[in-house]
């Protein structure tokens, strides 16, 4: 049988960068930007390059650097195939059986590259989903135990990164996550709730048309933070707790402190990583929004913002007009559902 799944885009909302040093997030997925993956039934085991994204063949020199400096060494083929080695390894190491069949994989994306909206983790995430139907082993693989699934996948290519943008995408929708060394080190994952959609106020997204820098310089902040510098540690404690109270924040829609905690979580940000790491044009979308009063920060590393009109509908035009005039591009967010079944989402209520 075909299988096929989507895995979306997600906006880290509160407590990013926390999720690596131990601390809290609150992540929701978007309804219009995705990966999907499909998986077939094939004689020989076969990843197949997108045409778009994992070209090997050009009309010219100048079209190969071209692509290379826009886009990166990097397509979706070698994500599909490090998911395909640590499911395997997983599922031997755990003693899961699965069947001697072979597939092809083919992928598919319309997530904007380097945005800062984990459109990487998705393509590996929606290809695990095609994984545990094919083999049919979704119930022997805990929906907690996938995000790792899928960040170890990423460290095989020596992409560094947290287990929040994995956990929004493994569950879908709206979930607050709490990555507390005690959980981590005593159940191997954090703890993770999903929460109703509908207690998020109307969100914006801002990015630009054409992004040229992202901010790429590297930043110290993790060896600072292993070094025991205080000012890196007080800040990503402070960072993750602010995920603690925007979460009650949303439970009471109290969008007036959801707006502050936005807010303070990138110039936490900022303070932490310097203008440099940031990049000057992401700082730009944030100020833009400011600027009319709407609170803003990115929703990953920074290529995209995520904004809250307090003031509604007047206050969404203003920023429209903002966005415009500095050359930048604002939709409204719609939130994605949550991606899990009936019996997945009653085995989450057994383990709490």
């Amino acid at each position: 049988m075909e299988v096929e799944h989507k895995a979306y885009a997600r906006v880290g909302l509160l407590g990013n960068p926390s999720d690596v040093y131990g601390g809290r997030a609150v992540s929701f997925a978007v309804a219009g930007l995705w990966a999907t993956v499909r998986l077939r039934p094939s004689d020989e085991l076969l990843v197949q390059p997108h045409p778009r994204h994992d070209l090997v063949a050009f009309p010219s020199l100048t079209a190969l650097v071209d692509r290379l400096e826009g886009g990166g060494y990097y397509g979706g083929v070698r994500l599909l195939l490090a998911i395909c080695k640590v499911f395997h390894s997983h599922c031997r190491r755990n003693d899961i059986a699965i069947d001697d069949k072979n597939f092809t994989l083919s992928y598919d994306t319309n997530i904007p590259r380097q945005a800062g909206l984990s459109g990487s983790s998705a393509i590996v995430c929606a290809a695990l989903s095609c994984l545990l139907d094919f083999y049919n082993v979704r119930d022997k693989i805990r929906i907690e135990v996938r995000p790792n699934l899928i960040l170890d996948a990423e460290k095989e290519l020596g992409i560094v990164a947290g287990l929040q943008d994995r956990v929004a995408q493994v569950y879908g929708g709206l979930v607050y996550m709490d990555f507390s060394q005690e959980h981590m080190d005593k159940l191997g994952h954090g703890i993770y709730t999903p929460l109703d959609v509908n207690l998020l106020p109307p969100l914006y997204l801002i990015y630009a048309e054409n992004p040229s820098d992202s901010g790429k310089v590297h930043s110290s902040v993790r060896q600072r933070w292993l070094d025991g510098d205080e000012f890196v540690i007080s800040s990503m404690k402070e960072v993750a707790q602010q995920a603690y109270d925007g979460h009650n924040a949303l439970l009471q829609k109290n969008y007036t402190d959801l707006a502050r905690l936005m807010n303070r979580n990138f110039d936490l940000r900022r303070q932490m990583f310097g203008d440099d790491a940031l990049g000057a044009l992401n700082i730009k979308m944030v100020e833009v929004a400011r600027s009319v009063g709407a609170a803003s920060k990115f929703t990953g590393s920074g290529g995209v913002v995520v904004a809250l009109c307090l003031d509604g509908d007047v206050q969404a035009e203003l920023l429209k007009k903002a966005c415009q005039e500095a050359g930048f591009v604002v939709e409204l967010i719609e939130v994605a559902p949550s991606v899990l079944t009936e019996e997945e989402l009653a085995s989450l209520s057994d383990h709490h």
